[in-house]
């Protein structure tokens, strides 16, 4: 298996830059989604889901058509928003109830984002390589959903 190695470091600084003087929400996590594909190795798609009482509603991604609404406690991001906590999926072929918006995807994290105690939105990130985030890519991608939480006007 493959370990990819992301500068977290310097992509929460890239985030930051593009995020830093903007206050529109969909516009910072439309440069967000950008320039996380852009740093992600063997990713097809990343993007945002917004709460939306007990659901979630596609926002600003990178990559193929998605799934436009998805309920909390369905599949992998449905699942982490339901839960609150970061679902790092090995091989979404066998994680119960998984919806495949992108047939090519076999492993898939879901961060959680939280604004004031209230879940805003989920960053998810497909990718095609089975066993693509490890936990390295998780302690660093939360950092970078918590930095762009912060920087959003939700």
């Amino acid at each position: 298996m493959m370990e990819y190695q992301t500068d977290y470091d310097f992509l929460l600084e890239q985030l930051k830059a593009v995020t830093e003087s903007e206050t529109d929400t969909i516009a910072n996590l439309s440069n967000a989604s950008a320039v996380l594909k852009m740093n992600l190795e063997e990713i097809n798609w990343v993007g945002f889901y917004l709460a939306r009482e007990n659901r979630l509603v596609l926002g600003p991604f990178q990559g193929r058509p998605a799934c436009v609404r998805i309920d909390f406690g369905k599949g992998v991001c449905g699942t982490a928003a339901a839960t609150g906590i970061t679902q790092l999926v090995p091989n979404v072929h066998e994680f119960p109830g998984h919806i495949a918006c992108d047939g090519a995807s076999n492993s898939e994290i879901v961060i959680p984002m939280f604004h004031e105690g209230k879940l805003k939105a989920v960053l998810d990130i497909d990718s095609p390589v089975f066993h693509r985030f490890t936990e390295t890519d998780r302690v660093g991608l939360e950092r970078c959903a918590a930095a762009l939480s912060a920087a959003c006007r939700w």
